[in-house]
C-alpha cells in the first residue's frame, strides 16, 4: 500500500531495550504506560511480532530490514572474523535513514546506536568513532545524533555519550539518560517541523536495561506493589492478556522457569520487591519521555500524519549481576561515579537499587514474570526471549484500532518504513550493491485484515536457532535439540511435536539450513570455539 508523494507521514520509531512481553499497560502491565497504551487505543496492536533476541542484532535487522548476519551484525559489536560477524554494519546494508533521506525525509536519533564495532571502555583513548569498523549513525543516513554509540551504562553518567558527530561531556547534575533521550528527541522533532521535508526520528531508549537506575520519587510509585512476588504477578498479567485478547485462553502459562525458585522460598522479599519496583520505575520514566514526544506532535498540530511504532528489542533479560562478575564489570561502565563515590557492584540485599552509585540487574524470577506467558529469555529464540509488544500508530490511515495475531518480525520495519513514504530502496548506496529487502510491509494489513505474511522467520543468535512458518514454529537451545510447536495451538511452547510430526521438523529443518546457507550464519561452535554443553552458555543458563 503506498501513499502519494505529496502526503507522506513523519515517522516515529521508538525502541525499548530489554523489557518483556507483559512489561505495558495494555500488553496486560500493572505499570503506568498511559502514554504507550494511548497509542494502542487508536492504533493497531500486534501480538505477534518478533524480535531478533538480542540488542544488537534486532537493531541490526530493524535499522536495515535484512537479517543482522546480512548487516554485518550476527552476534554482537566484536568482530568475530566472518563477514556475517564483523559486528558493525556492512556497506551492503541500507539503514532506514539512508533509504528515507535518498527520498527527500530529513533524519535523526536520539538513544543507543550499538551497531557500530566494540569499544573498550576502560580506555576512551582508543576509542574512534567514525573509523571505518566504527561507523556512527551520522555516518549511516542520520542528519543528527544524540546518543551513546554503545550499548549500556549509568543512566546518569553513561560513557561514548555523543552528539552529531563529536564525543561529549556530560554536566551530570540533575542528568537521567532516559530523560536526555526524551528531551532530545522532543528537540530534534520541533525543529524538523519548521522545514519543508517529512521526518524519520528513532527513539532508541536504554531503559529498562540494567543497571537498576532510577529516581527515588518514581521508585516509591511502585513501593509494595510486588510484595505477593513473581508468582502472583505471573498470573494476574497472564489473566489480564486473555481478558484483553492478547493471548489465547487455550494457551497454558508456561511453568515458572526452573532456575526460580517459588516466592514462597525467596529471601530478602522486600528486597526482591523493591529490584521490580526500580524496575517498573525505569518503564514508567520512558513512558513519560513518550508522552513529552506525543505532546509535541499534537502541538505541533503534525500528530495525525505521523507514524508511530513503539516494540522492544528482545525479551526480558534474566542476567545475574554479581558482585565478583567479570561481565560486566563496574570499571567497565564508569568507576568511580563522577563525585569520586566508589560503585557497589552486584545484586547484593544490603543495597537499595537506584541511586548512581549502584550496578544491579531484576534476575531470572522478574524477568519471567516480564515475559509472561512464555519460555525463557533474552538471548533465547523461544518466546519469552523473541516476543515483543509492537504498537503501530497514524490516526490519518488507521481508522479502527484493534489486535493484529499475524506473525511479523523486526525485518518488517523497514519496508513499512519505505512504504509508508512511498520511498525507493536503492539498488546502490555509496558505489556498492545493496541487499535487497527481506521484510514485508505490514501496511497491507490496513488495506486486507485477512493479511498474512508471506516468508518464512528465521533466527540464530549464540546457537539458538528457530525458524517460524505459519502455524509452525521449530526451535532449538544452543546444543540442544530441535523442538517442533504448532503455535496456534501451543504458543508458550509445552507440547514438543518433533517426533510425533518428524515430516514436518524435517522441512522446516531444510528451510533453516538453506536460509543459513544464504546469509552467511556459521554454527556457534565455530564462533565460540571454548563452548562446552555442561558449562554456563553466554546467557547465563546451563543447557
Amino acid at each position: 500500500m503506498q501513499q502519494s508523494s505529496e502526503n507522506r507521514p513523519n515517522i516515529v520509531l521508538i525502541l525499548a531495550d530489554d523489557m518483556g512481553f507483559s512489561d505495558i499497560g495494555c500488553y496486560g502491565s500493572e505499570i503506568r504506560t498511559p502514554n504507550v497504551d494511548s497509542l494502542a487505543e487508536g492504533g493497531l496492536q500486534f501480538t505477534q511480532m518478533y524480535n531478533s533476541a538480542r540488542c544488537c542484532p534486532s537493531r541490526a535487522a530493524l535499522l536495515t530490514g535484512v537479517n543482522p548476519q546480512q548487516a554485518g551484525v550476527g552476534h554482537m559489536v566484536a568482530d568475530l572474523g566472518w563477514p556475517a560477524y564483523q559486528g558493525y554494519l556492512n556497506e551492503s546494508s541500507v539503514t532506514i535513514a539512508e533509504g528515507l533521506k535518498a527520498n527527500g525525509y530529513a533524519t535523526m536519533m536520539s538513544g543507543k546506536w550499538h551497531v557500530g564495532g566494540t569499544y573498550n571502555l576502560l580506555d576512551p583513548a582508543s576509542w574512534t568513532p567514525g573509523d571505518a569498523s566504527h561507523p556512527i549513525p551520522t555516518q549511516r543516513g542520520f542528519d543528527r545524533f544524540f546518543g551513546i554509540i554503545t550499548g549500556a551504562g549509568s543512566f546518569y553518567h553513561p560513557l561514548t555519550l555523543m552528539r552529531d558527530d563529536q564525543l561529549i561531556p556530560i554536566d551530570t547534575d540533575g542528568f537521567y539518560f532516559t530523560d536526555a533521550i526524551s528531551d532530545n528527541a522532543v528537540d530534534m522533532i520541533e525543529d524538523a517541523a519548521q522545514g519543508d521535508n517529512p521526518f524519520f526520528i528513532h527513539i532508541a531508549y536504554t531503559s529498562p536495561h540494567w543497571p537498576l537506575h532510577a529516581l527515588e520519587e518514581d521508585i516509591a510509585r511502585y513501593q509494595g506493589v510486588y510484595k505477593d512476588g513473581w508468582d502472583s504477578l505471573r498470573t494476574g498479567r497472564h489473566e489480564e492478556m486473555k481478558g484483553r485478547g492478547i493471548v489465547d485462553s487455550k494457551w497454558e502459562i508456561s511453568p515458572r522457569d526452573e532456575s526460580a525458585p517459588a516466592w514462597s522460598d525467596a529471601r530478602e522479599k522486600d528486597w526482591e520487591a523493591l529490584r521490580m519496583a526500580a524496575y517498573a520505575a525505569q518503564i514508567d520514566i520512558m513512558d513519560q519521555g513518550i508522552g513529552r514526544v506525543l505532546s509535541k506532535l499534537k502541538e505541533l498540530g503534525i500528530a495525525d500524519n505521523t507514524l508511530v511504532m513503539f516494540l522492544s528489542d528482545n525479551g526480558g533479560c534474566a542476567e545475574f549481576l554479581a558482585e565478583d562478575s567479570d561481565r560486566p564489570t563496574p570499571a567497565q561502565y564508569g568507576t568511580p561515579t563522577p563525585d569520586g563515590r566508589p560503585i557497589r557492584m552486584g545484586n547484593s540485599p544490603s543495597i537499595r537499587p537506584g541511586p548512581a552509585d549502584t550496578f544491579m540487574s531484576y534476575d531470572l524470577p522478574w524477568a519471567n514474570a516480564s515475559n509472561t506467558p512464555f519460555r525463557r529469555f533474552k538471548r533465547w529464540t523461544h518466546e519469552g526471549g523473541i516476543s515483543t509488544p509492537f504498537i503501530m500508530s497514524w490516526p490519518a490511515r488507521i481508522q479502527e484500532s484493534g489486535v493484529v495475531h499475524e506473525p511479523i518480525h523486526i525485518i518488517d520495519i523497514a519496508a513499512t518504513c519505505m512504504d509508508a513514504a512511498s520511498a525507493t530502496y536503492p539498488t546502490q548506496m555509496n558505489d556498492h550493491d545493496t541487499t535487497p529487502l527481506e521484510g514485508e510491509s505490514v501496511l497491507s494489513v490496513l488495506a486486507n485484515p485477512a493479511w498474512s505474511r508471506e516468508k518464512p522467520i528465521f533466527w540464530e543468535h549464540e546457537g539458538s536457532r528457530a525458524v517460524r512458518i505459519g502455524e509452525w514454529k521449530l526451535v532449538a537451545p544452543v546444543g540442544g535439540e530441535w523442538e517442533l510447536y504448532n503455535i496456534d495451538d501451543d504458543r508458550t511452547e509445552l507440547h514438543n511435536l518433533a517426533n510425533s510430526n518428524k515430516p514436518k521438523a524435517q522441512e522446516l529443518a531444510k528451510l533453516y539450513d538453506e536460509w543459513a546457507e544464504r546469509c552467511g550464519v556459521l554454527p556457534w561452535r565455530i564462533l565460540y570455539p571454548a563452548w562446552n554443553p555442561r558449562m554456563r552458555t553466554p546467557s547465563g543458563h546451563r543447557v
